[in-house]
């Protein structure tokens, strides 16, 4: 079946099934692609600075540390431009394959990066250049995932719940990489009380345990989306001779708009997701004093909570529409950052704990719906390219320089109500383009825009 079988051919029972198998290959495969991500910003956090740049001062370090994982954030809209470029030319499948080789090996050798103590600098640009592949296979990964979901959903009603499980695997992948540099920093000592700094044993060689593990998740990735069919819009451009020789540059000449409003709306989900994930491990260890193992928990917690927020989210705006679900998120983050610090700052270990977990809810808000919001808008032979371009070109505006904006603001004003006030502010700039973009909600999105265009449907 998984041979000869087309999605023209299926049986109505044959076609849920594929549909089954294809969110579960997405949202495992983004998981795993996640936890690669995630865990590369856990480590800038609590180890890089020390270990690649241990001749600057503890504010230096960390920038620079930061600076490497930013690198990561540029190379997702190359990555999108790539992959996007294939996934629209030889089909979801056979890309996302590649984007997962290419993330899970340049993870796997980041545990293989000698030090400075060991080869100097050149063991900070070895990092840089695997963060960047790293970028890179995550810039093609989340186009493909969603499409390989969303374009197998059997009703027009059900798109925003079937292309938030993708969306799934970011918190998934957030826990495990947690959950592994919590587990290898228990193996390998105990952290000095009350200090940012990590056990002698964890610096040697914990934190790279977690990034050699990388590999055998790789392996059970390839074998999952090795035995999916690809999706039935696919297929239809191939049986109609539909296929774009070039792809991105055909998405940039006729929607431009929807790509500039897609990068837009994702400046209130994307920059405070990083304050909340990766930010917070240098604040709270470095300003707070707060154990190092208390905020994994805190942050491994909040995942656990989006698991349930972001599908539920992604259903709800089957229901009322995915302008309105996302305009609601935006306001919430917006408002929710004030309330966040002023929680941290308390340094009260409970309170600590219930911003760290409140935190995602805002964000999941947004992101349950967004995959939907971003793919709908693209026409079928353009849309692996547009929202890939659209939804990664927010890296370098939104989640990439988050953690460093939001260091530079505490160093500048000793507050962190400066780092909320750039919440809010990234949270007004999401409203308007959200409610510029257009919404899909319930309608056929299978034809082409060009021969029936869509036409924007209030939420």
């Amino acid at each position: 079946m998984a041979i000869a079988a087309t999605p023209a051919t299926l049986s109505p029972a044959d076609h849920s099934a594929e549909l089954r198998k294809a969110v579960i290959a997405s949202t495992i495969g983004t998981t795993i692609e996640w936890y690669d991500f995630f865990l590369y910003g856990t480590a800038a956090g609590l180890v890089f600075g020390k270990l690649y740049f241990p001749n600057e001062d503890a504010l230096t370090a960390t920038l620079a540390a930061f600076g490497t994982y930013f690198i990561g954030f540029v190379g997702r809209p190359i990555g999108a431009a790539i992959f996007g470029h294939y996934g629209d030319r030889i089909g979801r499948k056979g890309t996302l394959i590649a984007t997962l080789l290419c993330m899970g090996l340049a993870t796997f050798l980041i545990a293989f990066v000698p030090t400075y103590a060991s080869i100097g600098i050149w063991g900070a640009v070895i990092l840089t250049l695997l963060r960047m592949i790293q970028g890179i296979g995550v810039g093609g990964e989340w186009g493909g995932s969603v499409l390989l979901a969303m374009e197998w959903s059997r009703t027009h009603g059900q798109r925003g719940l079937v292309a938030s499980w993708p969306q799934f695997g970011v918190p998934a992948g957030l826990f495990l990489a947690n959950l592994a540099v919590l587990a290898f920093s228990t193996l390998s000592g105990p952290e000095f009380a009350f200090s940012a700094f990590a056990a002698p044993d964890f610096l040697t060689w914990g934190w790279r345990i977690p990034f050699a593990l990388s590999i055998v998740l790789v392996g059970i990735g390839l074998w999952i989306r090795l035995g999916i069919l690809d999706t039935p819009a696919f297929q239809r451009l191939v049986e109609t001779d539909r296929i774009e020789k070039a792809p991105i540059i055909e998405v940039i000449r006729k929607q431009p708009r929807e790509i500039i409003l897609s990068a837009l709306l994702r400046m209130a989900e994307q920059a405070p997701f990083y304050i909340f994930t990766a930010f917070i491990f240098s604040y709270a260890t470095g300003t707070l004093k707060l154990s190092r193992d208390f905020i994994l928990f805190a942050v491994m917690a909040a995942a656990c909570v989006s698991f349930i927020s972001i599908p539920l989210s992604g259903h709800i705006s089957d229901r009322i529409g995915r302008t309105r679900m996302y305009l609601i998120g935006a306001i919430c983050v917006g408002l929710f950052g004030f309330a966040y610090f002023s929680m941290l700052d308390t340094a009260a270990p409970w309170l600590v704990f219930a911003a760290v977990v409140l935190s995602l809810i805002p964000h999941d808000m947004m992101y349950g719906p967004q995959a939907a919001l971003i793919a709908e808008a693209f026409t079928p032979r353009l849309r692996y390219s547009g929202s890939s371009l659209g939804y990664q070109l927010a890296s370098i505006i939104a989640g990439g320089p988050a953690p460093l904006i939001a260091t530079w603001l505490f160093a500048r004003y000793h507050s962190g109500y400066a780092i909320a006030l750039y919440i809010a502010a990234c949270a007004v700039v999401s409203v308007v383009s959200a409610a510029m973009m257009p919404d899909y909600t319930g309608r056929d999105i299978s034809q082409e825009y060009d021969e029936q265009p869509g036409v924007r449907v209030a939420a």
